[in-house]
């Protein structure tokens, strides 16, 4: 059997610049390698990535996307910051903008519609079972369009992106469901699975080749070795720990199963960029464009064009 290729983006809002571009020169070494792509998985900011990657956009499209659309996406109010109370008790942003932009560029396309298969994951804050005796819980979701009775295919795309990229305290609850990175905000060990599965890819473990990108390392810590900390000392860090933590840990597990064939990048960044900070867009940009793509561009020459 042939390789199947999967792309893996991870989540990070405004950094999403920072993969796009990654992307853009990964394109420019290897033009067409996308194409060769059978899974795009994402979450978050990697989610709307991937979406517009399996529609066809292109990378140097999505940046442009990312540049232009970022300082209306992470706006807010004066009015909206009153009535919000400074953000505690409502979100930072307003899902509006980011909603408009994604209408204006998927209109009512669905999951099934997209020439490419995607995984994109979401986290689902009441599953309201038909069966009342069955447990009513939250619990992950993970969006895609393969075929089969659990394909998500009549989705609409504009739905699926606002359901994984509503970060909680960023951007107000979507239908129901927050910024799958609370789960997996590096998806690639979920796309893995998704390709493994008999009803779905279908693929043997062997046959997988998976190329991740993050959006860069926030080289974050908290200095203290001893303390007794409640809720007042660990909410500040909360959101940051469950968006940016879990993705070592699909690193970790990506590299015991797939070896050579797996390859991340993820560069460290100089100093921590937050989700929303737009005004370092610029930095963003000499950021990803410095970073050392040599390995990268030797390892899809072998392990997807090959």
């Amino acid at each position: 059997m042939s390789s199947y290729r999967v792309l893996s983006l991870d989540g990070g809002g405004i950094r999403g610049l920072i993969t796009a571009i990654l992307l853009e020169r990964l394109e420019e070494a290897h033009p067409g390698f996308l194409s060769y792509i059978d899974l795009f998985a994402g979450t978050s900011t990697g989610g709307l990535l991937a979406l517009g990657l399996a529609s066809g956009m292109s990378p140097k499209e999505i940046r442009s996307l990312y540049e232009e659309m970022g300082k209306r996406v992470f706006s807010n109010s004066f009015l909206d910051g009153i009535l919000d109370l400074g953000n505690l008790i409502g979100a930072e942003y307003s899902i509006g903008p980011l909603k408009r932009e994604l209408e204006n560029r998927f209109g009512d396309k669905r999951l099934g519609d997209l020439p490419k298969k995607v995984l994109v994951s979401s986290f689902d804050l009441d599953n309201c079972p038909q069966d009342k005796n069955r447990l009513r819980t939250w619990k992950a979701k993970f969006f895609h369009n393969y075929p089969g009775l659990d394909s998500d295919g009549d989705q609409k795309v504009v739905d699926v992106a606002l359901r994984t990229s509503n970060a909680p305290t960023y951007f107000p609850i979507y239908q129901g469901y927050v910024d799958g990175g609370v789960v997996a905000n590096n998806p690639s060990v979920c796309a893995m699975a998704q390709a493994l599965h008999p009803l779905t890819g279908g693929q043997d473990l062997e046959d997988i080749v998976l190329l991740s990108l993050g959006t860069g390392h926030n080289p974050r810590f908290l200095p203290q070795q001893q303390g007794d900390w409640g809720l007042l000392h660990w909410a500040p860090h909360m959101v940051d720990l469950a968006l940016e933590g879990s993705a070592g840990l699909a690193d970790y597990q990506c590299r015991q199963f797939l070896d050579h064939r797996y390859y991340r990048i993820n560069p460290v960044l100089p100093y921590p960029i937050g989700m929303d900070e737009v005004d370092k867009i610029p930095q963003m940009i000499e950021i990803a464009i410095q970073v050392d793509l040599d390995g990268a561009i030797q390892w899809i020459k072998k392990h997807y064009l090959s």
